[in-house]
This record gives C-alpha cells, sequence and structure tokens, in this order.
C-alpha cells in the first residue's frame, strides 16, 4: 500500500514536471528594445503579438517585456511616421528594433472623401503630403505647408502681413465670378471657406486685404495633407468639388505610455526687396536736371525706411498623447506671435486641441472618435489697402514721401502738411489703429458600429462656430479729407456658423480570390449662417480715450450703422461609392452624389454628379514578374463632373436692400431657372517606379470643361436698379500636364539624399462666349479713376490684359500709343503656363539638410505701383521711380493704363532652408532633442521690378476675378529661424 501510494505520487510529480516543461515550451518571455534609424529611443512604440489582441508599448527608454508569448510567435512593431516591421521570435528571448522612418511609397494610406485607401489602390489624380515633407519656419495656415511641393498646384499670398489670405489654384482658374478657391476638409469636415472677419473701408484708404480663412489651424498639429486634383477623385463632394479638395489631417494619439511632444522656435524678419526710389542726394540732383526750383525742403529722409522693422517672432506648441488598445487621446496648445515687419503689424494665435478613439464592448464594434479645435486669433493691421485712391495707402505714402522732406519737425513732432498733400507715413502709422480679433471653435464627434469585420455604420455631426470683432481708428491729427480734425472710428462684429451631419454606412469584403469589393453610401446636410453688425462715427472730442470707446459721443449726423444676415444657405446630399478590385491588377471606381441647394432657383435646386476612374497596375502582371527595372508601373483613367456654388445664398431669389433713410428696394432679380455651374473632366495617368523604387513618379494630362457660368449682370431696364444671376454662355477650358518624380540618388546607413521635381504645363481658354463686354483688374491711385486692364473675351486666357499698346515716347517726352490711343489691345495674361517645384533632403548621420524652392513661368504682371504710384510726374512735390531719371519722359506725361507697365512675373523662389542636428537623449528626461535652423525667402530670382511678383492684390470688379496684378501691397518678409524640438 506504501508502496503504491508512492508510485502514484512519483507519476504525479513526472506528470507536472512534463506539463510544465511543455507549457514552458509553448509560452517565454520576451525583451525588446525599439529605437529610430539614428539609435535613439522611441516610447510608446505598439508592440503586437501578431494572430493576439496582446501586445505591449515601449517605455520612454523604448524598451518593453511581454511576460509570456508563443515560443514561435511574430511580433508587430508600429509607431506613428515609422514603418510597420514584423520580427519573429524563435529560438529568441530578445530583440533590438530598428524602426525606418516612411517614405512616400505605394503602401501609404491616402485620405480620400468619406474613407481611406492604400496608395497603390488610387485610382485619381491625388497628392500626398507627410509632415516630415512640409515647408519649415513661420505658418500662419496649413496651405503654405505645401507650397512647391504638387504639381497643379498654385499657392501665393494676397499680402505679405502675418495671417493675409492666399491664392489657391488647383489646375487652374475655371470660374468668372464664383469662388476658385479649394475646397478644405479638415478629419472629414468640410470647411465655409470664409472668416469671421468684418471689413473696413476707412476713408481715403480703401478696402484692407482679407485674412486666411485657415488661421485657426496650427500647423504643428497636422499629419498629413491629401490633395484631391481631379473630377474622379473630388466628385464624391458634388457642388463643392469643382476646383479641387485639400483633405486636412490632424495627428491623433498612439497607443502607449504617455508622451510629451514640446516644440519653441524663435526669429526674425526683415523686407525681402526695396523697391528702388530716389535718396536726398539723387532728388535734389534731379530737381536740378529737369530744371525745378521747388521740391528741396533741405532735409533727408527715409519714408519706408521709417516704417519698417525687424519682426521677432516666436513659437510654442506642447502636444501630450497616450492611450491603450480601446481608447486613444491627443490633445495640444500652441502659442504664436508674428511681428509684421512693417509698424505696428502682426498676428498673435493661440491654438488648443482635444481628439480621441474609444472603442467598447468586447469586440470594440462600437467605437466613437472627437475632435475639438479651438483658436483666438489677434490680428494688428497697418493701412495697407488693395485700392487705395490718390491718397495711397501707408505702402504708396511711404514710397511717394519726399526723401528732402523731415518726418519729424525740429521739436519731434510730425510735419504735418496741408489737407490734399502727401501723407507723412510715420505719422499715417501712428494715427491709424485696426485690431481685429477672431474666436474660433470647429467640434465634430463621429459614433460608429461595426455588425462584423466587413459592414460598418457610421455618423458625424459638427459645428464650426466663428466671432469676429474688429476695432479700427484714424487720428483727427493725419491730413486725410473727412478726417482731419475729426477723427474716425469703427467698430464691427461679424459671427459665421456652419452646422453638418452625415451618415455613412461601409462595406468591404474580399469575395473570392481574386475579387475585392467595396462600398459606401451616404447621406449628408449641412447649414450655412453668416451675419454682422458695424457700427462708425466721426468727430471725437477727445483722444485721451480711444475712439471706438466713445462712439456715442459724436452728433447723431456723424454717426453710422449697418447690418446684414446672408440668407440661410442650406446643402442636402446624397451620395454613394463602390471600388472593385481584380488581383490586385484591374481597379474599378464609380462614385455618385446628388446636391441639393437653397442657392438655386425652383427648377435646378438639385443637380447631380457622377465619376469614373480605372486603373491596372500593370507591374502585377505575370508578363512582368521578375522586372529589374520596373517595380511599379500602373495606368489611370478617370472622367467625372463637378460643380460650383461658392457664390452669394439667395443670389436666384427676389432680394430686398434697406436704405440709409429707412426705404428699402430690390437689390436682386429672382431667376428660378438658375442652375449649377459645371465642370466635366477626364484625366490620364501614370505612375512608376524604377530600380527598387529608388525613383518613383507620376504623369497626368488632365482636361477640364467648365460651363453653365455663374454671373450677375445689371438688370435690364426698366427694372429698378439691382442685379440679375444668370448662367453665362461659354466654356472656360484647362488642359495641361503634369509631372512629380522623386529620386533617392543616395540611399546608405548614414547618409541619404532625396531629391524631388514636379512640374505643370497648363492652358487656359474662354470659348463660345458672345455676351457683352466684362470688364475687370481694376488700377486704383491717382489719375485712374474708374480704370481696369483686364477682359473676359472669347478665344483668350480669364484676366487677358486689355490695354492700350505702349510704343516709346516721342521727341517732346509724350507717351506713344499704337493707333494713337483709341484702341485697346488684347496681349498677354497672368496666368502662369509653367509651374515648377524643386525639393531635396539630405541626412548625414545626425545631421538632416533640405530646402524647397518653386517657380512660375510665361505669364506677365502689371505693375499698378509703377503706373500710379511713383510716375515721374510726381517729381518737385513726391518721390519716384529711380529708373524713370534719364528716360525721356515729360513731367506733363499723363498717366495712363497700358503695356508699359505688364512686365515679366517669371520667377524662382527659394522658399525653405533648414538645417537641424538630432542630439537624440539628452540625460534621462529629454528624448529625441533636435536643433534646427531656417531661412524662408532668402532670394528670387526675377526680372520683375515690384515687391514680389507673386503677390495678388485683389483688383475685382464687381465681384469679377482678378489676377495678376500688383498695388503697393504689404512687402514680402525674408525670416530667419531656430528651433527646439524634444519629447519627454
Amino acid at each position: 500500500m506504501t508502496k503504491s501510494r508512492l508510485l502514484r505520487h512519483l507519476f504525479i510529480a513526472v506528470f507536472a514536471v512534463l506539463v510544465q516543461t511543455v507549457a514552458f515550451a509553448q509560452n517565454k518571455s520576451f525583451t525588446g528594445k525599439v529605437t529610430d534609424e539614428k539609435g535613439s529611443p522611441i516610447p510608446g512604440a505598439t508592440v503586437a503579438i501578431k494572430g493576439t489582441k496582446s501586445g505591449t508599448a515601449s517605455d520612454p527608454e523604448g524598451n518593453f517585456k511581454l511576460a509570456s508569448i508563443p515560443a514561435n510567435a511574430t511580433l508587430i512593431i508600429s509607431f506613428v511616421g515609422y514603418k510597420t516591421q514584423e520580427v519573429n521570435t524563435t529560438g529568441k528571448t530578445s530583440a533590438a528594433i530598428s524602426m525606418q522612418p516612411e517614405s512616400s511609397t505605394l503602401s501609404d494610406v491616402v485620405v480620400v472623401g468619406y474613407g481611406t485607401t492604400r496608395k497603390k489602390d488610387v485610382t485619381g489624380a491625388v497628392a500626398s503630403i507627410k509632415a516630415a515633407d512640409f515647408n519649415r519656419g513661420i505658418t500662419s495656415a496649413p496651405d503654405q505647408l505645401i507650397q512647391g511641393k504638387v504639381s497643379g498646384l498654385m499657392i501665393l499670398n494676397n499680402s505679405g502681413a502675418p495671417g493675409a489670405a492666399t491664392t489657391v489654384r488647383i489646375r487652374g482658374l475655371s470660374s468668372v465670378r464664383s469662388g476658385n478657391q479649394p475646397l478644405y476638409v479638415i478629419d472629414g469636415v468640410p470647411l465655409d471657406g470664409r472668416v469671421a472677419r468684418p471689413g473696413v473701408n476707412a476713408a481715403g484708404l480703401g478696402q484692407t486685404p482679407d485674412a486666411n480663412p485657415m488661421n485657426f489651424i496650427n500647423s504643428l498639429d497636422i499629419a498629413s495633407m491629401d490633395v484631391l486634383k481631379d473630377a474622379s477623385a473630388t466628385a464624391i463632394y458634388g457642388s463643392r468639388g469643382s476646383n479641387g479638395v485639400i483633405m486636412i489631417n490632424t495627428k491623433k494619439g498612439s497607443a502607449g505610455v504617455a508622451r510629451i511632444d514640446a516644440n519653441y522656435s524663435a526669429g526674425f524678419s526683415n523686407i525681402m526687396k526695396k523697391l528702388e526710389v530716389l535718396n536726398a542726394d539723387e532728388y535734389r540732383s534731379a530737381l536740378k536736371d529737369y530744371n525745378l526750383t521747388a521740391g528741396d525742403y533741405g532735409g533727408s529722409s527715409d519714408g519706408m525706411e521709417s516704417i519698417l522693422r525687424t519682426g521677432v517672432s516666436q513659437n510654442f506648441h506642447v502636444a501630450m498623447s497616450g492611450g491603450n488598445e480601446t481608447g486613444r487621446y491627443r490633445a495640444s496648445f500652441g502659442y504664436q506671435d508674428q511681428q509684421g515687419i512693417i509698424r505696428k503689424s502682426g498676428l498673435k494665435k493661440i491654438t488648443a486641441t482635444l481628439n480621441g478613439q474609444n472603442t467598447f464592448l468586447a469586440k470594440n464594434q462600437l467605437g466613437v472618435d472627437y475632435n475639438i479645435m479651438a483658436a483666438q486669433t489677434a490680428e494688428s493691421l497697418a493701412p495697407i489697402s488693395n485700392d487705395a485712391g490718390f491718397t495711397g495707402s501707408l505702402i504708396g505714402q511711404a514710397l511717394q514721401w519726399n526723401p528732402t522732406m523731415p518726418l519729424r519737425k525740429a521739436d519731434g513732432s510730425f510735419n504735418l502738411l496741408g489737407a490734399g498733400s502727401s501723407i507723412n507715413p510715420l505719422a499715417m502709422s501712428e494715427a491709424y489703429d485696426d485690431n481685429a480679433n477672431i474666436t474660433y471653435i470647429l467640434g465634430s464627434v463621429s459614433p460608429y458600429f461595426k455588425f462584423n469585420d466587413n459592414l460598418e455604420l457610421r455618423a458625424m455631426y459638427s459645428l464650426n462656430h466663428q466671432v469676429g470683432i474688429r476695432k479700427t481708428q484714424i487720428a483727427s491729427f493725419i491730413n486725410i479729407a473727412g478726417v482731419q480734425d475729426l477723427g474716425q472710428a469703427y467698430y464691427g462684429n461679424s459671427e459665421l456658423n456652419t452646422q453638418l451631419f452625415n451618415t455613412t454606412l461601409t462595406y468591404q469584403k474580399q469575395l473570392t480570390k481574386a475579387f475585392n469589393f467595396k462600398g459606401l453610401l451616404g447621406y449628408e446636410y449641412q447649414e450655412f449662417n453668416y451675419e454682422g453688425v458695424n457700427l462708425g462715427a466721426l468727430g471725437f472730442p477727445t483722444y485721451a480715450i480711444d475712439y471706438v470707446h466713445q462712439l456715442q459721443s459724436p452728433t447723431q449726423a456723424n454717426t453710422f450703422m449697418s447690418s446684414f444676415k446672408n440668407p440661410t444657405s442650406e446643402l442636402q446630399s446624397y451620395f454613394a461609392r463602390a471600388e472593385l478590385n481584380f488581383y490586385d491588377k484591374y481597379l474599378l471606381n464609380a462614385t455618385v452624389r446628388v446636391d441639393g441647394s437653397s442657392k438655386f432657383g425652383s427648377s435646378n435646386q438639385y443637380g447631380t454628379f457622377p465619376s469614373f476612374a480605372a486603373k491596372w497596375n500593370i507591374n502585377n502582371e505575370d508578363f512582368m514578374k521578375g522586372s529589374k527595372l520596373f517595380q511599379t508601373l500602373a495606368l489611370r483613367v478617370g472622367y467625372g463632373i463637378t460643380g460650383n456654388q461658392e457664390f452669394p445664398a439667395g443670389a436666384s431669389q427676389e432680394q430686398y436692400g434697406l436704405g440709409a433713410g429707412g426705404g428699402s428696394g430690390l437689390t436682386n432679380v429672382a431667376n428660378p431657372n438658375l442652375k449649377w455651374e459645371s465642370s466635366k473632366q477626364f484625366n490620364g495617368g501614370l505612375d512608376f517606379g524604377i530600380l527598387d523604387n529608388r525613383i518613383t513618379g507620376t504623369i497626368d494630362y488632365f482636361y477640364k470643361n467648365t460651363t453653365n457660368l455663374l454671373f450677375s449682370f445689371p438688370a435690364i431696364q426698366p427694372a429698378p436698379a439691382s442685379s440679375y444671376w444668370i448662367n453665362m454662355p461659354g466654356n472656360v477650358l484647362n488642359r495641361g500636364l503634369e509631372y512629380s518624380v522623386r529620386g533617392e540618388i543616395i540611399r546608405k546607413k548614414d547618409l541619404t539624399w532625396a531629391l524631388g521635381i514636379n512640374g505643370t504645363f497648363l492652358r487656359n481658354e474662354l470659348k463660345n462666349y458672345d455676351g457683352p463686354p466684362v470688364l475687370t483688374g481694376s488700377i486704383s491711385g491717382q489719375g485712374v479713376s474708374g480704370a481696369t486692364s483686364q477682359r473676359l473675351a472669347n478665344g483668350y486666357a480669364l484676366n487677358t490684359f486689355y490695354v492700350r499698346k505702349f510704343e516709346g515716347f516721342d521727341d517732346k517726352g509724350q507717351a506713344q500709343y499704337a493707333d494713337g490711343g483709341n484702341t485697346l489691345y488684347y496681349l498677354t495674361n497672368p496666368n502662369p503656363k509653367t509651374m515648377l517645384g524643386i525639393n531635396s533632403q539630405v541626412m548625414y548621420k545626425n545631421f538632416t539638410f533640405a530646402f524647397s524652392s518653386h517657380g512660375a513661368f510665361g505669364y506677365q504682371v502689371y505693375n499698378n505701383t509703377a503706373n500710379t504710384v511713383l510716375p515721374i510726374g510726381n517729381l518737385g512735390s513726391r518721390n519716384i521711380a529711380k529708373a524713370l531719371l534719364g528716360n525721356g519722359e515729360s513731367l506733363a506725361n499723363p498717366i495712363t493704363v497700358s503695356s508699359r507697365y505688364l512686365e515679366n512675373g517669371n520667377f524662382l523662389k527659394l522658399d525653405n532652408v533648414t538645417l537641424s542636428y538630432t542630439f537624440g537623449d539628452v540625460g534621462r528626461v529629454f528624448k529625441n532633442a533636435t536643433l534646427s535652423v531656417t531661412g524662408q525667402n532668402l532670394f528670387v530670382i526675377t526680372k520683375y521690378t515690384g515687391f514680389d511678383p507673386e503677390v495678388n492684390t485683389d483688383k475685382s470688379v464687381n465681384g469679377v476675378t482678378s489676377f495678376g496684378i500688383e498695388y503697393s501691397p504689404y512687402p514680402t518678409a525674408r525670416t530667419v529661424m531656430f528651433g527646439l524640438s524634444f519629447s519627454l
């Protein structure tokens, strides 16, 4: 009995040992360390056991430990911005994992309308730019991040002022009256495109340039930007996709230990280019040469220099992120203070974001994504306008100031002249105060439910709320008619609200080994509201108190007020998309969207916008297997129809306006037959990658035909004085060729060199137009009241210059024009025929050197500054351009709009140069510390004599777009910035 019990216990013990041995054979512990390509630890990297939901994250030192994993397990290591790696643990108990940065490969994910797709599955013309490839330096809005990075995309500043609006064109200009800006979509939320900054048209100074509606976004919160260029990619946005779509995708948190990322930068800005005007000695000499006895005041001054300064800028940003398998978050805070290079101008911006992704239930079937972006911008605006008259705005006043006339008197007071005379620029700067504060909130919540691995239902609600307050005043001492001895003040308040609700049902399944299907059904509703109030007065008893704080003081006759509320605009949409993939060789994509808009008449409220696209991945064919030359080779073709409804709400309806005396009158005649402006676009493309994808690129040809052009004409008499919206006859044609090539010239462990070049060849033409003449391109300044420089005409590009043809001077110094100046001629146009972008990056060990440049060629710019601000007739009272000396022109030669002021606009600009050094870890606290120095706008190669051939002053007439005119704008700044970034 004892022996039997002994044997039984022995058997149990042996069995236990065997079980334990088997268990240890099946499971083991595993440790490792995750580093970047330079050997620095990566905290928060996700380490998952393939085929399971188990895993962990690397600690602040990059280390991780898994207590128990199968003996032959495969680990999947991932981190945002790096390529995902798989590590087989067979026979191992530890591993060192070196992560490699993501490059723009065909495995990247691209954001498209209402979803994502692999880059290799994209059938349309789409360009994706990651944060690592963004432009560096001072950026107040996201569009500046990708300037020169994308073929077919033109981005230029309307003004050099901090936070100023930009002109953005994707594949040219399509509309003559509606908006031409692309649609911006942030994390799935399409934006309104307007900004709630009240306008001010100060006495004698004109209308100040607009603010950039994207100022509320902090560039350091953006992970990537995707540019959708052709109709097959943008038709899913229907009536808002005609001008292309720019998708902005913000950074998200990742599972792992909490981390803090911090960035600080500071820099200095100065004017990039000064105009050549006479100094005091040159002015005195010119007076003698032209036999003028008046005009020398015995002093020496520099009007332009008096209003310039070195602008100091700083930018601070901190972000916190982390989470686990079921919840991730990211929160950030940013502060930017950018001083302008003109006195009393600048932009201060505070931003805050919070986003998260949470899942619930056992299989993570229920989820919710949320995103809140809040910002406040404070602009200090200089008195620089688009359309100042003979008094000029600040830049014109500075350029014209007589250099022999002191800016201050002997007692230190301002040297002020009589009404109608030159305006002291330093005094004007001191007399003018203009501050605009805008508060932004963009919030969205998106719950979803996954019925299974193939079917997902998602909804989204978003609110975009903006409130703008603007306070402007002009002191009574300045010698401007209507201001002098009175003073003026304005107070404006504007509010912009946009709401959106959509829901989508997505189904994706590998139906057979050869066939993959993905389908999308959706519904969307958007509502747009914009309203505001403006108050103003003149004649204040004291300037001890700011005028805007004593608007009640002037007499009732000297006060005024106005208010507005745009008709509510609503957009209701139904859309669908189907994607078919056969053998990963043949891809088909079809979309359709039906939009109903309250902007259009009862006969045409709904429009249908379809698209079709196909792609052939030639490199996956059997006959290409084993190819040593091509690793990627694909053909794409697409066709689609998109719309444009970016014009005033209620344009098809009968509208009345209130007059100053309290009466009302018809302002807009109803047109129930007003229909959508539509664009039909064909696109054909080739994608390629050779030499192990060390050289990759795309080539695209496109043809875009825009019809039913939306336009507003004066109503035909005897109707009341009002406007009448119609669909203007004619076609706007844009056709072109784009290419983008990127090569990894050197690809070694310690040394890499990548070079990218993109280019666009573009032609624009208005065809089949036989309507009345349409003039635009207003020319402002002394002696040119009501003058224009551009005209819409059949067979010519939009905004073609239509002016007298200058033929030199006669023997009396008078300008000569073809046909005696009685005929205006269609000459060149301001639309570039060729655009170019060059980008390069060299990495050597811990050093990184990168530069970005872009250019445009084959176009001309009208120099309104030379035409009316610095003419030869100024001599004796105001300053002139130095180039006019000795050209044979008479002082009595009248100011005339002509081809004399059309200049070659060709340029090549060095946008960004950055040199950085990564220290890696500093002590036990700071991780991935990096120092950098960046130069912006270091130089521009051009023959243009103005400030900058890229500056585009808004010179529209009655809402008809203009382009390519420079009128004494806020100058472009050259900046040097130093930066420090690190993680905790």
